[in-house]
C-alpha cells in the first residue's frame, strides 16, 4: 500500500493488515473535542511535551484510522493489536503527530529559520 506522506498519512501493520491513517482535518477536530484544544496550536502544544497516556494513543490512532477511511468505532480501535504492543501504538501515534504538525527544525525550514514571522 502506498501512502502519500505530503498528505500526512502513514501506513501500519494492524491486526496484521497494513491499514493508512491520516490525521485529515476532520480527525483533528476530533482530536481537538476529545482533549479540550480550542484550536490546531494548542492541540499541537498538548503533544509538544511527548507524554501521552493509553487513553490519548486510542485516540490519536483511532482518529487517524477513521482519516485513513476505515471505518472503526474507538471500541474497535481499543481491541486491536500491533507488533510492540503499546510500544507499536506509541509509534504510530508518533508518526500521525509528526506527519500532521510536523518538527520543530521542520517549521524552521518552511520559514527560513524565521519561526512564525513573516519574511519581507
Amino acid at each position: 500500500m502506498a501512502v502519500n506522506r505530503r498528505r500526512g498519512e502513514v501506513e501500519a501493520v494492524i491486526d496484521g493488515k497494513p491499514l493508512r491513517l491520516c490525521l485529515t482535518l476532520g480527525a483533528l477536530a476530533e482530536l481537538e473535542d476529545a482533549f479540550g484544544a480550542s484550536d490546531l496550536q494548542a492541540l499541537a502544544g498538548r503533544f509538544a511535551g511527548g507524554r501521552l497516556s493509553a487513553r490519548d494513543l486510542l485516540v490519536i490512532a483511532a482518529a487517524g484510522l477513521r482519516g485513513g477511511g476505515n471505518d472503526v468505532s474507538d471500541a474497535q480501535a481499543a481491541a486491536m493489536t500491533v507488533e510492540g504492543g503499546v510500544a507499536g501504538w506509541a509509534a504510530i501515534a508518533g508518526d500521525l503527530l509528526r506527519a500532521a504538525f510536523g518538527t520543530p527544525g521542520e517549521a524552521a525550514e518552511q520559514t527560513g529559520g524565521q519561526g512564525d514571522r513573516q519574511r519581507p
